[in-house]
């Protein structure tokens, strides 16, 4: 009987180590997810004296590849997830204000109408959407238009960072030679 019990126990291990062996992960996406926070790293001095975050935007970062993206990847006049995969989504630490609009605390997401000389940023309740696709636009809290800044040089992955003048946190978007930047004024 103890034979019959130790080769049963044996079995058991043996399917479910082989089971374990089956699993095969995905390779690095062609469009990785990244992280920018205001104040800039923020996050990693949250046990010292320095400020907590106030935004903090999560993204993927497509790349230009030889491609021309505004206009042609990213058709102007249509509304764009501001990245690839699931849409960009910010999340406001407190109370802010866009486009003189008080924004309350909490998880949005961050759409973008792209035009040759303008954007239209937009920041709407939505979240959890793959692109653009189910955009709802009643769901819109708030959207500003944005001047279109040329660069020399191309910014290959999409880039979002901050910038600060006083109290305004500058949200710079960066892709091919285009950059936007939507002022956010926090207290």
């Amino acid at each position: 009987m103890k034979k019959v019990y130790l080769l049963a126990v044996t079995l058991f291990a043996a399917f479910t180590i082989q089971a374990q062996d089956v699993v095969k992960f995905a390779p690095l996406d062609a469009s990785p997810v990244d992280i920018s926070y205001f104040p800039n790293k923020a996050v990693k001095f949250k046990k010292t004296d320095n400020p907590n975050p106030i935004v903090k935007v999560t993204y993927a970062r497509p790349s230009v590849k030889g491609r021309t993206i505004f206009g042609d990847v990213v058709k102007f006049g249509e509304i764009w997830r501001v990245g690839a995969n699931e849409n960009t989504e910010i999340k406001f630490y407190k109370d802010v204000t866009i486009g003189g609009k008080k924004v309350a605390a909490g998880y949005y997401s961050l759409f973008a109408i792209p035009e040759k000389d303008k954007w239209t940023i937009i920041i709407n309740k939505e979240l959890d959407l793959w692109g653009g696709y189910a955009y709802d636009e009643s769901k819109d809290v708030v959207r500003v238009s944005v001047p279109v800044k040329s660069v020399n040089e191309v910014i290959e992955a999409l880039s979002i960072a901050f910038t600060t003048q006083g109290n305004v946190a500058n949200l710079v978007i960066g892709w091919d030679k285009t950059t936007v930047e939507l002022p956010i004024t926090v207290k």
